[in-house]
């Protein structure tokens, strides 16, 4: 069998060199014959160690004309190459800073072999350990509570994924990719099988992620799913609505026809609330709907500079077609 492994790698060559090792070393067991490396130099360029993995003959580096961020970078890596990749070849994407363990790749990609049709799933790797800081922990969470009430989805797993190329071929195309990689996957309703695993440490160095960047990642995250935020925020402002109005009613119900005494500030107190819970609702509507338009750069552009590439022009000998 076939396989490509596709990776980003921004200002992190030494993690990537460790993470190939212990690729190749643990392919066999998976059994797979045959490993390529697709590395997305996140840098744009800009990092000089990349020339060290150019000089590999297993691994083909792409270049994007601008950072994309790690997801987008696998998007962009990953349409590159699809014309390359056979319906039978496994296809795997990861991360190169060793978080994404390579022990675990052949229970990753079992899923995909044991039975008939299988073939056309996606293993994910759900995470079950993580061994970042408690503050780290506490916000993870707490986007996790949020993403899950925003989408009606719980989100648990990272790029560490494994397909078919036949399923890549198909899935790939469409255009929410452009927003993100792993919701996405969950975003589509493809049949997914989640594979429990442990989050790994890195094998070099520090992490490039900041909270700015973070914080970046979590809100691309919500964004394969605006359909879904969209109706869960029109119940919501219809609940409150309703609410609203039949607080209204109920108030002036009671000062036309009871002799009922109801204070002043506990009408005012409770229009007031529902005034600004729908202010503030609609301001975030408004506003997540303006990020995602903002935000949402595609790489159909980006694609257009390579038009009329052909697979081996980007580095893939016809041998390891």
């Amino acid at each position: 069998m076939n396989a490509w492994f596709v990776t980003p790698v921004y200002r992190d060559v030494q993690s990537f060199l460790i993470l190939r090792e212990r690729l190749l070393e643990i392919a066999p067991e998976a059994g797979i014959d045959r490993a390529r490396f697709v590395v997305a130099d996140d840098t744009a360029g800009q990092d000089p160690e990349i020339e060290l993995l150019r000089a590999l003959d297993d691994v083909v580096v792409l270049e994007p004309p601008f950072n994309l961020g790690h997801q987008r970078a696998i998007v962009f890596a990953l349409r590159r190459v699809l014309p390359a990749i056979a319906d039978d070849d496994l296809v795997v994407t990861l991360d190169a800073d060793g978080e994404d363990r390579p022990a675990d790749l052949p229970r990753l990609i079992a899923p995909l072999r044991d039975e008939q049709g299988r073939e056309q799933r996606v293993a994910l790797a759900l995470r079950t350990e993580r061994n970042e800081s408690f503050g780290f922990k506490l916000m993870y969470w707490l986007f996790r509570v949020l993403f899950r009430g925003l989408t009606g989805t719980t989100v648990r797993s990272g790029n560490f994924a494994a397909m078919r190329g036949s399923v890549a071929r198909r899935a790939l195309r469409h255009p929410m990719f452009d927003l993100a990689y792993s919701s996405t996957l969950l975003a589509l309703d493809l049949p997914i099988a989640y594979v429990p695993c442990p989050r790994g440490e890195r094998y070099e160095g520090e992490s490039k992620m900041t909270f700015g960047r973070l914080s970046t990642h979590g809100l691309r995250m919500l964004m394969p799913f605006t359909e879904r935020i969209a109706v869960r925020a029109l119940a919501a402002f219809t609940f409150f609505l309703v609410l609203g109005i039949a607080i209204a009613i109920a108030i002036v119900c009671v000062k036309l026809f009871t002799d009922s005494a109801i204070p002043g500030w506990a009408s005012i107190t409770a229009l007031a609330s529902l005034i600004i819970s729908l202010i503030a609702l609609g301001n975030f509507v408004t506003l997540f709907m303006l990020f995602s338009q903002t935000r949402a750069v595609s790489l159909s552009s980006v694609e257009d500079l390579h038009d009329g590439e052909s697979a081996g022009l980007i580095g893939i000998p016809d041998e390891a077609r």
